[in-house]
């Protein structure tokens, strides 16, 4: 998670979300990833996502099987179906998302039988360092909206 976390500050420090993540296999980090939506101009480049291209191009094999995905949020209901289509065996998150969080704070799509994958999930891991980060990230953020509106 610390890996993750010193992601989620690169992508701070060129504007994005700061969220990290990497995918871990035999304790060996396989891939990396970051937020780039806004850098990329795409909606899907989350960093849990980031990761699993990194993964999947560094194993060469989009299944990553007896995988786990580190993340500093937890993850969107977008982010969570590409980890059920890679296969990840287990997901640790850092930080809940009471707004878009699908792994148990808005819904708990790992926990539905209904899907066709199931993950070990572990949630809070580094939360305080990683909601802190994101908590000052919107501190400056709405400070600087702010001040752009003031200024038109």
């Amino acid at each position: 998670m610390h890996t993750a976390l010193e992601l989620a500050q690169q992508a701070q420090m060129i504007g994005e979300v700061p969220v990290g993540a990497v995918v871990v296999k035999d304790g060996i980090i396989i891939g990396h990833g970051y937020n780039r939506s806004i850098a990329a101009t795409d909606p899907t480049a989350h960093a849990e996502v980031m990761a699993l291209r990194d993964a999947g191009r560094n194993m060469g094999n989009y299944r990553l099987i007896n995988c786990t995905l580190y993340v500093t949020l937890e993850p969107c209901v977008m982010c969570i179906g590409a980890l059920f289509h890679a296969r990840i065996t287990r997901l640790v998150y850092a930080a809940a998302d009471p707004k878009t969080g699908v792994c148990g704070s808005v819904i708990d799509l790992p926990a539905e039988m209904r899907l066709n994958h199931h993950m070990q999930v572990t949630s809070g891991v580094l939360a305080n360092e990683a909601s802190l980060m994101l908590r000052q990230f919107f501190a400056v953020r709405r400070k600087t909206i702010g001040q752009d509106r003031n200024e038109s």
